[in-house]
């Protein structure tokens, strides 16, 4: 995408400017739920993409990268509610294991769209990982 505006659903669901439409369309909520991430995404600064980056290796290659510091970091008692990319990481943490594997693998096709060189660092992120338990 040329633009910083997310794909239209008519878009995401034939693949329409994707090289990759082999797979079936996708569900509604599958896809409304791609468009509010990558909308999400493009609102993000550096930190946040940062921080997603992590997320989405750690999915990716579950028990491979050490997550524990994170997650004891949500586990605190806040005194405060929590702000707007920690309710959108919940969220997309919920989504993301509803998720099949295909459409987990259409998401981050949809998100190399958007964002190749994010996307390329994803895929160094992982293969860091390679042979670490």
């Amino acid at each position: 995408m040329s633009d910083s505006t997310p794909p239209s659903l008519v878009d995401l669901a034939y693949g329409l400017g994707s090289s990759r439409r082999q797979s079936p369309p996708l569900s509604f909520v599958t896809l409304q739920e791609y468009r509010c991430v990558l909308s999400w995404f493009l609102g993000w600064g550096t930190t946040q993409r940062q921080q997603f980056l992590e997320d989405l290796i750690s999915k990716a290659a579950p028990g491979k990268v050490c997550s524990l510091l994170t997650q004891l970091t949500t586990m605190q008692v806040r005194d405060r509610p929590p702000n707007i990319f920690e309710c959108q990481l919940r969220l997309w943490t919920q989504w993301f294991e509803s998720w099949t594997e295909e459409e987990r693998n259409a998401f981050l096709n949809r998100l190399e769209e958007t964002d190749p060189m994010f996307v390329a660092q994803f895929y160094t992120g992982v293969a860091g990982t390679a042979g670490s338990d």
